[in-house]
């Protein structure tokens, strides 16, 4: 029996097909892998976010991407769209194309039971290899439970955990105030 080889893409050929693609994929190591959709619950946790820090981004000099917006970490090469991304002060993207940005903030990815082990391991080590990224917060789509990963001065991260309706979360890094109770607004476990 055969095996047919695997063709390896470069990250310009990856991106000249997902730009004109109908459905998103992320890119790692010259393979592109397609994203799934999200369960009712994920959906309204990143609508939530998007509408909290919104307001809260309001005459000041920060911008918020849902998950249409590419972020490439450029030390690793990984290409992805995480769910919430926020960036402070000036943009920086890969190209004229302003749809890929290099310098995020804070990431936010919002967990399901098939990419919580990804997201909070191999996804985080490449993501904190971004020198902008000043926060990265995860947020369990199944239960109440967050954690806000902060990059301290000296390079190294601290974690904060949140799991009941009452608590909030500092997001030093864009100075905003995230409430659980408004996060998990109308989700139903």
């Amino acid at each position: 029996m055969s095996t047919l080889p695997k063709t390896y893409l470069t990250p310009a050929e990856y991106l000249e097909i997902e730009r004109k693609a109908e459905y998103k994929s992320e890119y790692f190591n010259g393979e592109m892998f397609a994203k799934a959709g999200a369960q009712e619950a994920h959906n309204l946790i990143v609508g939530n976010i998007i509408i909290d820090l919104g307001q809260q981004f309001r005459s000041r000099p920060c911008r918020l991407y849902p998950s249409d917006m590419r972020v490439c970490v450029s030390k690793t090469g990984l290409y992805t769209y995480p769910d919430v991304v926020a960036v402070c002060g000036e943009r920086r993207f890969l190209d004229s194309q302003v749809d890929t940005l290099l310098n995020p903030t804070l990431l936010v990815e919002v967990l399901s039971p098939s990419t919580e082990v990804y997201d909070r391991t191999r996804k985080f080590d490449s993501y904190r290899s971004i020198e902008s990224l000043q926060e990265y917060l995860v947020v369990w789509s199944d239960r109440v439970h967050a954690e806000l990963f902060t990059r301290e001065s000296e390079g190294r991260w601290t974690l904060t955990e949140a799991s009941r309706l009452e608590d909030a979360l500092e997001l030093r890094s864009v100075a905003c105030t995230l409430n659980l109770a408004d996060l998990y607004d109308k989700v139903e476990f």
